[in-house]
């Protein structure tokens, strides 16, 4: 079988060589036109919501605030995961979006839902930043 086509080869040299520069130029023309990035953006569609407590342990800040913005962040739509996390005197709820959510979206629905949110803060801390 290989001598055969061995031998159809030798037999159309101008043919094979024809169809192998036409290969060749469809594959650069293909590989010129795919769009490849450096660095592909793997991460997904997320905001984090940063507010401090100062002075306070964070039991108090978990109890205080984080408990409060972190259910208040589970209603937000297109969410996929709500974490809450608490240090002493700072609390960060990280909102994880569908992957088909635009970034600048799902910030403005944040912001929507963490001024309604805000009522239920203490009032020594300052309003949450997004």
């Amino acid at each position: 079988m290989l001598s055969r086509i061995i031998d159809w080869s030798g037999r159309n040299r101008f043919l094979v060589v024809h169809a192998a520069l036409f290969i060749t130029l469809g594959d650069i023309h293909a590989l010129l036109r795919t769009p490849i990035d450096a660095l592909p953006d793997l991460a997904d569609v997320q905001v984090i919501v940063y507010t401090e407590y100062a002075g306070q342990a964070p039991q108090v800040v978990e109890d205080q605030v984080t408990y409060p913005l972190t259910t208040a962040m589970l209603a937000v739509p297109k969410s996929k995961v709500v974490r809450g996390f608490s240090f002493f005197g700072a609390s960060f709820v990280y909102i994880i979006f569908d992957d088909d959510t635009d970034i600048y979206w799902a910030r403005s629905r944040v912001l929507e839902y963490l001024s309604s949110a805000a009522g239920r803060l203490p009032a020594a801390s300052p309003p949450p930043r997004a």
